[in-house]
């Protein structure tokens, strides 16, 4: 049984929602997104209230609603709030700052790291060690966070390196001296 498949979604003035072919069309105040509908999985929409209703109750449609639901879902909120993802910078000497739309961050390396922004994404710099990721797509979103963090993760010693604001770091403990 899927809860999540089941929920309503009450769409927000000016969204509106379309089936083309295989996929739902999400358009809305800050943009426009798609995502796929699978089959067995059909939309009803009425009144500002969008419902996903699945044609049987084999296990791999039961999972396919709520993962249809929960996409649709996600487009609901980006084309309407955006998603956001914060990283902080830790480190002597590390900082970021914008140069033109590219990123361009200082690391440790013997060389600036240049991270270019996809289209669909914008990225903000506070106080050379915050960075904002804001987009419509969550996925873009999380996937542009991600590879800028890999640029230099966090290490578990000092804490060093480019970190979610939200991350917590396991420190270890360093050597000891002989006693």
């Amino acid at each position: 049984m899927s809860r999540i498949g089941k929920a309503e979604i009450k769409l927000p003035e000016k969204v509106e929602v379309k089936l083309e072919n295989d996929t739902i069309r999400v358009k809305g105040p800050l943009g426009e997104l798609h995502t796929p509908i699978f089959s067995g999985i059909a939309l009803k929409s009425d009144a500002g209230i969008v419902k996903l209703e699945r044609s049987s109750e084999e296990q791999n449609v039961v999972a396919l609603h709520g993962l249809t639901r929960a996409l649709l879902m996600n487009c609901v909120k980006g084309v309407t709030q955006g998603w956001e993802k914060n990283l902080d910078i830790t480190g002597v000497g590390y900082r970021a700052a914008k140069r033109g739309e590219d990123l361009v961050m200082n690391l440790g390396y013997s060389h600036e790291v240049v991270y270019k922004t996809p289209k669909g994404i914008k990225i903000d710099v506070n106080e050379q060690v915050k960075i904002k990721v804001f987009g419509i797509d969550k996925q873009l979103v999380g996937q542009v966070a991600a590879d800028i963090r890999s640029k230099r993760p966090p290490e578990p010693y000092k804490g060093k390196g480019i970190r979610y604001s939200d991350e917590v770091i396991k420190r270890k403990a360093g050597k000891t001296g002989k006693k």
